[in-house]
């Protein structure tokens, strides 16, 4: 009989009723007063604590990964185990990622205490003391009574590392401080595991992974915890390297069973991208509306997906024109061509309110107008001002309604309002393209509010 993995383990004792959530103060008094846990995160933190606290068979270091849907709050999770860990002892923490979108994201949610976002309560609090938390390029100074974070790509870690320079960390700092290292979108550090076993050696200590590992391996009291939606657990390598790590899982599926997220609804058409999008954004004026007529602010957004940056470019300006020249001829057809779809029920709405062909038309020029949608294509045109944009979706000044991209957005965006994708591509995707848009979907299926 095969031995079982972590997982099975822990899920085991779960039916068996050992994991119990105990109530912290140091935890939940120190989150963002606008975070309640659900009880799969008090399952993960349970499992967690067991873990370390209680789990005869642990290992040191520590290596741990939560396989959490996308949208069901890993970094509020991240959030947690760094209070936790503080507890412990623990003060330095690296947190490492595949995109600087990502990056200033978290960066915002950890530091930016006027941010809508921000997870930590405005005072952190530990015995009777103030903690704060701050942003460190390394840990020399670091100070040893706070939350000391370091925000870096992998590529970056790995850069830094491999080519040290004044004031930024190295190998030999890290080995003399215990550490946690928290990998959000994990999956991307496994280059190594997934390379052929007769790849040249110099080119495996070349990559991201042998440096993580080489970090983490320098003091039996560190800590890695791994957070992703997307292991790719048909390898047999990566299958393999976490069967003794995976301490939870929580699928898209039983997110939406737990009906934690919106329903979910995959269509194919075979109309043009142009007539696709023209759908899109009378489903989402027909949303706001139904919202407006509960009593509800919703702003809901609607995504863009293109294959290439030269193909969402094009689409962006099609679809200014594509509005500019919109004719009341435009809506019949659309509206004579939708029978029994959610389109019909929009289009019986609006007649029920009194809202003409005409009047949509004007809605629709005057919401998805150029000022209010954006083309988020490259990092290098990515500025400050589109990032706040972006993590402030749901803030009742925000006005941005349409999004055009290709791969910018599929991590590391946390947005409650997506309601509507568009795929302007419609070939068959690889299984790199399923991930990623998986990864996307995700995004859009968090509820709002």
């Amino acid at each position: 009989m095969p031995e079982q993995t972590l997982l099975q383990q822990f899920d085991t004792l779960d039916d068996l009723g050992i994991f119990k959530y105990e109530f912290k103060e140091f935890v939940v008094n120190n989150l963002s007063p606008n975070i309640a846990l659900r009880p799969y995160q008090e399952n993960a933190i349970a499992r967690f604590e067991y873990y370390l606290d209680g789990y005869p068979k642990r290992q040191n270091p520590i290596h741990l990964l939560f396989h959490m849907a996308t949208g069901s709050g890993k970094t509020i999770l991240m959030t947690t185990n760094i209070l936790y860990l503080y507890k412990q002892g623990y003060r330095n923490f690296i947190f490492f990622v595949n995109s600087t979108n990502t990056i200033e994201k978290t960066r915002a949610n950890f530091l930016a205490k006027d941010s809508s976002k921000y997870l930590f309560n405005q005072k952190i609090i530990f015995d009777y003391q103030e903690v704060q938390v701050n942003e460190v390029q390394n840990f020399e100074a670091a100070n040893p009574d706070d939350i000391n974070i370091l925000f870096t790509t992998i590529q970056g870690l790995h850069s830094r590392l491999n080519n040290p320079s004044e004031n930024t960390v190295t190998f030999e700092e890290m080995a003399n401080s215990k550490l946690v290292l928290i990998s959000d979108e994990a999956h991307h550090i496994n280059t190594l595991t997934k390379s052929e076993i007769g790849k040249r050696e110099v080119e495996l200590e070349s990559s991201w992974e042998h440096t993580v590992n080489r970090i983490f391996q320098s003091n039996p009291e560190n800590i890695m915890l791994e957070y992703t939606a997307t292991v790719e657990l048909r390898n047999e390598r990566i299958r393999e390297k976490y069967k003794d790590k995976i301490l939870m899982e929580y699928t898209l599926k039983q997110f939406r069973l737990d009906r934690y997220s919106k329903e979910i609804k995959v269509l194919q058409s075979d109309v043009s991208p142009s007539t696709r999008i023209l759908h899109a954004i009378i489903l989402s004026q027909y949303r706001r509306k139904v919202a407006a007529d509960k009593r509800m602010h919703l702003k809901p957004v609607v995504l863009i997906k293109s294959r290439t940056i030269s193909e969402s470019k094009q689409a962006e300006q099609d679809f200014y024109e594509q509005v500019k020249n919109l004719k009341v001829s435009d809506i019949a057809d659309v509206k004579q061509h939708s029978r029994n779809t959610l389109l019909t029920k929009a289009f019986k709405f609006f007649d029920s309110n009194g809202i003409t062909n005409q009047i949509l038309i004007q809605e629709l020029k005057e919401d998805f107008r150029p000022e209010k949608c954006i083309g988020i294509n490259s990092e290098v045109n990515y500025t400050d001002e589109d990032q706040l944009t972006l993590n402030s979706l749901e803030d009742y000044d925000n006005e941005l309604r349409l999004i055009f991209t290709v791969n910018m957005l599929n991590e590391g965006w946390d947005v409650l309002n997506l309601f509507d994708i568009v795929r302007i591509d419609e070939s068959k995707g690889t299984r790199s393209t399923t991930i990623s848009e998986a990864q996307l979907i995700g995004r859009g299926a968090r509820y709002f509010p």
